[in-house]
Parts: C-alpha cells; sequence; structure tokens
C-alpha cells in the first residue's frame, strides 16, 4: 500500500498498487497457473505428478533442479516439457569430459568481413538449460555453470554477461556409473534448490507409455504453452510477496542446524539449506491454495531441499549410511512448532 498527501493537507488517500496485491489473491493465481503447467505436463510425461510438482515449485522458487536416477525414465522429457509449457527458451547441454567451459558460455568469433570479433553466446543464454549427465564434465567446466547458477551471469574473456531472467538450471546425473565421471564439488550441489527421482513407474503407467509411443511414432511430443517468461516472473514475484510465519522460519533452521549435530556427517546443511527449506515449502503451500506454510509442508520437502548437503564422514559412507533417511531421522526427532494460519 502506497500512501499520497492530498493537495489540501488531508488525511491521505491510500492507493492499491499490484505489487501489494493481497496474498490470497496471488496464491489463486500460482495455484491456477501450477495446475495448468502440470495438467499440460501430464498429457507428455506419465506417473510423475508428485516429482513434477516439486521441480515445479522450485522453479516458482527461482532455484535450479538436480535429477538423479536411473536411464530412461524421463527426465530431459520433464525438462523439455516444463520449458514449453512455462514458455522458457530451452537448451540442451550434452556433459562430456572433453566439454569446455566456451562450450557452455560462449566466445568470440572473428567475422572477416567486418574483422571484429562478435559474442556467440553459448547454451546457458536460455531459460531453463538442461545439463544432462552433469556428472561427465570436467570441475573446470562445472566452475562455468556454479557462476551461472550462483549469480545469474557469466564471465567470458574478462568480461560479465547477464543472463536472461528467468533463468534455470535443471542437471541430471546417473547414480550407477561412476567410471568417467567427476563428483559435484559441494559447492555446486548447494547450489541446488533440490534434488528429485522420478523412480520407476507403476506397470500401469509404464503401459500407458509404451502405448503413447506407439501413437505418436517418432514425434516428439509438443505442449502448448502456458505462460511466457514474463509471466512466470509475475508468478515468481508474487510468491516473493507471501509471508511465512516465524515460527516456521525457526523450525526450517532447527532442522538445518540439527543436521551439522549428526555423527554420520562431517558437513551439514548450510544456511543456504534452511532458505531452500522455507522456500520450497511456501511454493508448495502456494500450489496447494494456501497463502501460509505449515510444518506438514516444510516436512514434505525436507528430503529433496536438504539430503543432498549433507556430506556423510568416511565412516559413515562406508557402511552405506543413507542421507535421505537422515534427514527423516531429523524431521521425525526435532519439535514441531505449534503455529496456526
Amino acid at each position: 500500500m502506497i500512501e499520497r498527501p492530498s493537495e489540501t493537507g488531508q488525511t491521505p488517500a491510500t492507493e492499491q498498487t499490484p505489487a501489494t496485491t493481497a496474498p490470497e489473491a496471488a496464491v489463486e493465481r500460482i495455484a491456477a497457473a501450477g495446475a495448468t503447467v502440470l495438467e499440460g505436463v501430464g498429457g507428455a510425461v506419465v506417473g510423475t505428478r508428485e516429482p513434477l510438482r516439486l521441480a515445479l515449485a522450485a522453479v516458482l522458487a527461482g532455484g535450479h533442479v538436480l535429477f538423479e536416477d536411473m536411464p530412461g525414465l524421463g527426465k530431459t522429457l520433464v525438462a523439455r516439457s516444463l520449458a514449453q509449457t512455462l514458455g522458457l527458451g530451452f537448451r540442451r547441454l550434452q556433459c562430456t569430459p572433453d566439454l569446455l567451459p566456451s562450450d557452455v558460455t560462449g566466445s568470440s568469433i572473428f567475422d572477416p568481413v567486418e574483422r571484429t570479433f562478435e559474442f556467440q553466446p553459448g547454451p546457458v543464454f536460455t531459460g531453463l538449460l538442461l545439463a544432462d549427465e552433469i556428472n561427465r564434465t570436467s570441475p573446470k567446466t562445472q566452475s562455468a555453470l556454479l557462476e551461472a547458477m550462483a549469480e545469474g551471469q557469466v564471465s567470458v574473456e574478462g568480461e560479465t554477461r547477464t543472463l536472461p531472467v528467468p533463468f534455470h538450471v535443471f542437471a541430471t546425473s546417473n547414480p550407477v556409473e561412476f567410471e568417467g565421471t567427476y563428483p559435484l564439488p559441494e559447492a555446486q550441489l548447494d547450489r541446488f534448490l533440490v534434488r528429485l527421482s522420478l523412480g520407476y513407474p507403476t506397470a500401469e503407467a509404464e503401459a500407458d507409455i509404451v502405448a503413447r509411443r506407439l501413437v505418436r511414432g517418432l514425434v516428439e511430443p509438443v505442449l502448448d504453452p502456458v505462460l511466457d517468461p514474463a509471466g512466470l516472473r509475475r508468478l515468481q514475484e508474487s510468491l516473493a510477496g507471501i509471508p511465512v510465519s516465524p515460527d516456521i522460519v525457526g523450525y526450517a533452521v532447527r532442522l538445518a542446524a540439527a543436521s551439522r549435530e549428526l555423527d554420520e556427517v562431517q558437513v551439514g546443511a548450510s544456511p543456504r539449506g534452511s532458505q531452500a527449506l522455507v522456500l520450497l515449502s511456501r511454493a508448495v503451500a502456494a500450489l496447494d491454495g494456501r497463502a501460509y506454510v505449515v510444518p506438514e509442508d516444510v516436512k514434505a520437502v525436507a528430503v529433496p531441499a536438504l539430503a543432498h548437503r549433507l556430506v556423510l564422514s568416511p565412516a559413515a559412507w562406508a557402511r552405506g549410511a543413507d542421507p535421505e533417511e537422515l534427514v527423516r531421522r531429523l524431521t521425525a526427532a526435532v519439535p514441531v512448532p505449534a503455529t496456526a494460519p
């Protein structure tokens, strides 16, 4: 709300602007748009509604998504379908050991006619970048992606270039193949708002996938856009204006802090982890049509938001400790606040 003094010196009149729209109205728009997006993506992707919902929540919260799953489960299709329905430009970067930072960011090419160097943007200059098999590229190239994810910019030949807004990275990695791969640095893992797994479909869903493939033949599914970049940005700004209870913030902070005290953990979740809990739980609540966050929202996103941020101790790693199970243990142990909407 803004106040404008009247010319007569009387009590200022109050005027509502779009930036101060009530949280309830913002939530209605987010929930309606989210339902339409998920319905549209569901026309191409079968049996993965909950991971899709969390991926969409991450995008609305302004974050990046890491898919860690077996080959052939539709990770690329999910990224492409979400990009199409959100109206974002889509580029795919196939990560290989010989990929160079300039293959990601772009470089200057000499124009023999004009006799000048002209910058040719790399695939990172898009709305949604799919970094396929990100753990197969070298740490030097991964660092180029880290700057893009962290700062929304890239440094090329001594010049900083700003990326489009919105900009999101969907990365995939294969958890069963280690030959020729490079572990993702903890700093880069920490930049992913969530780590998701699609999992194997049910028998009915798998039969539906095969039937659809037979019907469409070699044609890739193409989805109609529900939003455009400006529309998505408005939803992100509306989400950022929805308040979160101090009790919920405190609960998220206690969960992240408790992860640092686990005997099995060498490095626990950083403050970025508690931020991820709050941002993602707020987005999930808005997609559910609520202008407030409850502790159950935080619990529901705790594993995808925190597990990939935990660095196990050598002893815990050797005996096969599971970070996801450790996070579940935390959500069962840390007291839940008695908060009301």
